[in-house]
């Protein structure tokens, strides 16, 4: 479909592109591949809204931005994901001074910590990754519904292949909790998400699940030994069109630059107008039972019903319906 791969970087993506005019929000911008989706975004002209929990480090990721993009036109939001009145806060502070989001990628997350629950109550990972991006797109759809050609972007994982979501237990009440199971849940959830504002929005906005790769941010900051071992093992036992990958054990690694460029591309190409909802690596469209380290995934994260039924409770737990069509 694309002459883009796997090394594709976010500059070669933005080539020629012009985006001057055009409001992006990036959450999880202070570090990482927000903050690159950012630089790279700023650099042919588009304004950013850098989203994150910490005002310190994004003001110091804008600055990083700034000494190499003077011109670049960055606004910060202060907001913490795991916590839903900081959520509804900022929502409600954007609301009243910005008139609209053309494209809101939902970047931020966390991976693989150890066991907690959020101030609302929510499983860590469950709560962080899903339902607080959740109740933010939700909150913000009126700026994302006046924006123009809308899209969300939700940043997923080839971690989608450790556990579709489980809604009897999303928070891990009666069972073990497993760090990457946990994770995988969050991950599917993130595209049974975008699948479900497809069915619902999708003539009024385009909505791609994304899986960057493996980059080393501060997403791995819980990796022990021992989880980096499970993991390479769960990958590997899934690495099924690359014998290079299993060897590796899947894990071939990217630098920031060709990370980010998945999500630069579902954020501005024109490739994809008949591809919406898609699941997206390397550049590329996703392949069913394809290798889960390239652009490979599960075919249980197009389940319509695990989608609905997701949507339902995700709106249970926020006590917050999306807005009309």
């Amino acid at each position: 479909m694309t002459n883009y791969g796997a090394t594709t970087t976010t500059d070669e993506i933005l080539q020629g592109q012009i985006l001057t005019g055009r409001h992006f929000m990036v959450t999880g911008a202070s570090s990482g591949l927000g903050e690159e989706t950012s630089r790279a975004l700023s650099s042919v002209g588009a304004t950013i809204t850098m989203v994150s929990r910490n005002k310190e480090k994004l003001e110091a990721a804008r600055e990083r931005i700034k000494e190499t993009i003077p011109s670049a036109d960055l606004h910060i939001g202060i907001v913490d994901l795991s916590d839903l009145a900081s959520i509804r806060a900022y929502a409600s502070d954007f609301l009243a001074t910005q008139k609209q989001i053309d494209v809101l990628i939902n970047n931020a997350g966390i991976m693989a910590c150890p066991f907690s629950k959020t101030k609302d109550g929510f499983e860590m990972q469950f709560g962080t990754n899903h339902v607080g991006h959740f109740l933010l797109t939700n909150l913000l759809m009126p700026a994302i519904l006046d924006g123009d050609k809308p899209r969300i972007i939700n940043l997923s994982s080839a971690g989608h292949t450790h556990s579709d979501v489980d809604l009897e237990d999303p928070n891990f009440d009666t069972s073990e909790y497993n760090a990457w199971e946990s994770y995988g849940r969050s991950k599917s959830a993130n595209i049974h998400f975008t699948q479900e504002l497809v069915r619902r929005y999708g003539n009024k906005l385009q909505s791609f699940a994304v899986h960057p790769g493996v980059i080393l941010t501060e997403l791995g900051r819980h990796l022990t030994p021992e989880l980096m071992h499970e993991m390479t093992e769960r990958v590997k036992a899934r690495s099924t069109s690359s014998e290079k990958a299993k060897e590796t054990g899947g894990l071939p690694f990217k630098s920031m630059e060709a990370g980010a460029a998945t999500q630069v591309w579902a954020a501005i190409t024109h490739d994809l107008h008949d591809q919406n909802g898609a699941y997206l690596g390397d550049c590329q469209i996703g392949i069913e039972g394809g290798n889960p380290s390239e652009n490979g995934y599960l075919p249980y994260i197009y389940d319509k019903e695990t989608a609905r039924n997701l949507w339902t409770l995700s709106e249970e737990l926020v006590q917050q319906k999306f807005p009309d069509k």
